[in-house]
């Protein structure tokens, strides 16, 4: 029998299924059944106290949208997996389902996780269906400072070269946002100011942030992150620090040797090209009038 057959039965037993699918391919399931279920090789766990609002879909390239709420527990959604944007962007899909025989179902909605917010020990989250991204503006921007982010497709540089990142353990770690290195001899401060630092082992794996300032202290090579990693970096861990990158031109030619791939255009007109003004007098070739 399929689902449809069963609801025109009237006498139906349906129910939930949630599947989170994180980033890192971690995937969890929930139902707001009283018992667990299983399909397509997850379980999808009860007593997780998972509601959701009524589903919203759009024909044509409207976006649907819906939320769930639930409680916070070991058993479903961790506080520290959102709190450390783990689940930020994570994958979802919706069945219905017959918990009497799982095989009767059928998949009422797939998209992503928008915002989350929480309240004590309970959160909420916003689910935005795969129309979603057709809203988002699209294009290039034009502007002097370079468009890609180091190391993605768009600047082709590798930073996993030893020149350009290191793996090393924090000697101590006296702030949340600040982190000490017995020595960094290879490369010189203020090298990963504007980088990015990315944790390897313990708890806070996976997780990274972006770096402030890199400079010589009293006690060390300190490097300085804009805000404080969301799940504290434990001692002897690992991390890694990735070269900055300011987006400038001359950056992109000394520091990485990639001037021909740079996505800026340095010699765009600035703002003050609007007060130009034409001259009776001299050459008129369309240049610089600070000749």
């Amino acid at each position: 029998m399929t689902l449809q057959a069963h609801l025109e039965t009237g006498t139906t037993t349906i129910a939930r299924a949630w599947a989170v699918t994180r980033r890192d391919g971690e995937v969890a399931g929930f139902t707001d059944h009283d018992r667990d279920l299983a399909f397509e090789g997850i379980t999808f766990r009860a007593r997780t106290a998972l509601t959701a609002s009524a589903l919203q879909q759009m024909t044509g390239l409207g976006v649907d949208n819906t939320e769930a709420a639930g409680a916070l527990s070991d058993a479903g959604l961790r506080e520290v997996d959102i709190l450390s944007g783990r689940l930020d962007g994570a994958e979802v899909r919706l069945w219905w389902v017959n918990w009497a025989d799982v095989t009767e179902r059928a998949l009422k909605f797939r998209g992503w996780l928008g915002d989350i917010t929480r309240v004590g020990r309970a959160f909420r989250a916003e689910l935005l269906g795969l129309s979603e991204p057709l809203g988002r503006s699209q294009g290039r921007v034009y502007q002097a400072p370079c468009s890609a982010v180091l190391g993605d497709a768009a600047c082709g540089v590798d930073v996993m070269v030893p020149a350009l990142s290191v793996a090393a353990v924090p000697q101590a770690v006296p702030e949340g946002d600040r982190l000490v290195f017995a020595a960094l001899q290879d490369h010189a401060p203020g090298w990963f100011a504007r980088g990015r630092l990315e944790v390897l082992e313990g708890p806070a794996a996976g997780l990274g942030g972006l770096i402030k300032s890199d400079r010589e202290g009293a006690g060390g090579r300190e490097i300085v992150l804009w805000e404080r990693l969301p799940v504290p970096l434990g001692a002897g861990h690992a991390v890694r620090l990735v070269a900055g990158c300011d987006k400038r031109a001359d950056t992109c030619r000394n520091k990485f040797g990639n001037f021909l791939n740079f996505q800026g255009f340095p010699h765009i007109p600035g703002e003050d090209w609007m007060m130009a003004v034409p001259r009776q007098g001299g050459l008129n070739d369309g240049g610089s009038l600070k000749r």
